[in-house]
């Protein structure tokens, strides 16, 4: 059987209980005539009943116990009830079909009024309950029913794993006598310009050092790199203010000048040991 909007919400409003003595009594009568109005009024008990578990009872505070006491006079002895005396007896009035129909209006019109305060009670109601579920599903989901609780989100995220810097130019000199074997190995990186000089087989001579030149066609005078320390290695970043080409057509040459170097910045011995740069590492290819 179809039911209207206000049966529906007579129904609804029954079972979250804002309806007066009058409206539940025509609920029951209808619920005792028809079976599928029950079956409605039973299945809004049941929607509705979760949504009053989550409605704990509140226990008011002392205070608030002696205000009620208080307002309905139970504060302090009751004063002797004295009943009003009965008005007389008013003759029945003769009602005529004009006010018959006036009357049955406004009979009909506060029934309406009734049953739309009950539906907006009932709407109120379903708002409150709807808002304090939504509360509970975002800050404490663990309290709702495991029916009510979100549902968990996956969500899949794909990290690519940083890819490693692409390798620079390497080039090496192999700086000798005459075809001899290696006295000095010179490494340069093509990204830093910085070089490295490795001693192999030559043999420091008392009071002098050796020194490393940089010899090109679009320089006027060979140009020092500076003195080739005592140790195995010795690394400098003195190529950074030479262009790339001037550094790999240069020729690469080893004087042996007082120590600690050439005082004014020219050499003061012909070059014993010289090379020039090949490519031994190629850089990588740019990415696409």
């Amino acid at each position: 059987m179809a039911y209207s909007e206000d049966h529906i919400a007579l129904a609804a409003a029954y079972a979250l209980g804002p309806l007066d003595a009058d409206e539940r009594a025509q609920v029951e009568t209808m619920m005792s005539v028809d079976k599928d109005f029950t079956a409605m009024v039973e299945a809004w008990e049941h929607k509705l009943g979760v949504l009053n578990q989550m409605v704990g009872s509140v226990e008011p505070r002392p205070e608030v116990w002696d205000k009620i006491k208080a307002a309905v006079g139970h504060s302090e002895p009751q004063a002797q009830i004295v009943l009003p005396q009965a008005p007389p007896p008013v003759a029945p009035e003769v009602i005529g079909p004009a006010a018959a129909v006036e009357r049955s209006s406004v009979i009909e019109m506060s029934g309406n009024a009734r049953r739309w305060r009950s539906i907006a009670n009932f709407s109120s109601a379903i708002a409150a309950a709807l808002v304090a579920l939504i509360g509970f599903q975002i800050f404490q989901p663990d309290w709702l029913p495991e029916i009510m609780r979100p549902k968990p989100r996956t969500q899949l995220v794909e990290a690519k794993a940083p890819s490693a810097p692409a390798p620079s130019a390497q080039y090496v000199a192999v700086l000798q006598k005459d075809g001899g074997p290696p006295a000095f190995i010179l490494t340069v990186d093509a990204a830093t310009k910085n070089f490295t000089v490795r001693r192999v087989g030559a043999a420091a001579e008392p009071g002098k050092s050796f020194e490393l030149w940089l010899i090109s066609d679009k320089l006027q005078r060979p140009r020092s790199l500076g003195v080739i320390g005592g140790g195995d290695f010795t690394t400098r970043p003195v190529l950074a203010s030479y262009d790339t080409d001037t550094i790999n057509a240069a020729t690469y040459a080893v004087t042996v000048e007082q120590a600690g170097g050439s005082p004014d910045g020219n050499p003061h011995s012909a070059p014993i040991f010289t090379g020039k740069l090949v490519e031994t590492v190629p850089s990588a290819p740019p990415a696409r």
